[in-house]
């Protein structure tokens, strides 16, 4: 079956051609960088032809919400429309788990705007929402640092390795169209602060994470069960000192 990957050459993208050309599929890794841009339509109609699946993994090049929000819409439109017209049979995206519940922030209400283009599009369709990535952890760190200190709101935090999703998603676009989304998350789940500090300390950072009243989460506010699964979800299988030891052998 030809599946094609949108996205199919960053982080996540990558690893889910790799996983899905090594089962005997016909996987086409589509991004810009390959000629083909579902902004401006370049290269969408060939790289989708004969393709019975498609998987959005893509992302935006800003976090600029108008930037965000014209991305994912000018995108999806694009995207719906091709497939249609190739008579792809299962469109799969990747969302955010809790995107419907931070509405404060500026790229959550962006995926909330992509997911309803991907409802109402008429392509049968399956919505992946992971929690944050395991890879992003020191980002998250970084944008809530203040001194010494990363100050973090005191909720729930359970990070996903990007191999997991990546499973996940490939799993997922051989399955039957759900026409819904499922939440997919890491094994560990504990309190914010204590997860990012379990993370500095392993890797030799001096700073502190601190549980905050007042911290938000890059802007948006947050409670105690805002990023993660509240209902059934799908568990990776790599924790965060598996993923740690996994990155000091640099796999």
């Amino acid at each position: 079956m030809k599946i094609v990957v949108i996205g199919g050459t960053g982080l996540i993208g990558s690893k889910l051609v790799a996983t899905l050309s090594a089962s005997g599929h016909e996987v086409v890794a589509a991004s810009p960088s390959k000629g083909v841009n579902t902004i401006t339509g370049e290269g969408l109609a060939g790289a989708l032809a004969g393709a019975g699946v498609v998987v959005d993994v893509s992302n935006a090049p800003s976090f600029d919400e108008s930037v965000v929000t014209d991305f994912f819409r000018t995108s999806g439109t694009n995207l719906a429309a091709a497939e249609a017209k190739a008579g792809v049979r299962h469109h799969v995206a990747l969302s955010i788990v809790g995107t419907d519940r931070v509405s404060d922030l500026g790229y959550f209400r962006a995926k909330v705007e992509q997911e309803r283009l991907i409802a109402r599009s008429g392509i049968p369709y399956t919505i992946v929402r992971a929690t944050q990535f395991l890879e992003f952890l020191a980002g998250i760190a970084d944008g809530h640092t203040d001194g010494d200190r990363v100050r973090l709101a005191p909720v729930q935090f359970q990070p996903i390795a990007a191999d997991d999703v990546a499973a996940i998603l490939a799993e997922t676009a051989l399955a039957p169209p759900l026409d819904g989304h499922i939440d997919i998350a890491g094994p560990d789940r504990g309190p914010f602060a204590e997860i990012i500090g379990r993370y500095l300390e392993a890797v030799g950072d001096r700073r502190t994470a601190v549980g905050d009243p007042a911290a938000r989460y890059f802007g948006g506010s947050v409670t105690e069960l805002s990023l993660v699964p509240t209902g059934p979800s799908r568990l990776g299988h790599i924790g965060l000192n598996d993923w740690l030891e996994r990155s000091r052998m640099g796999g």
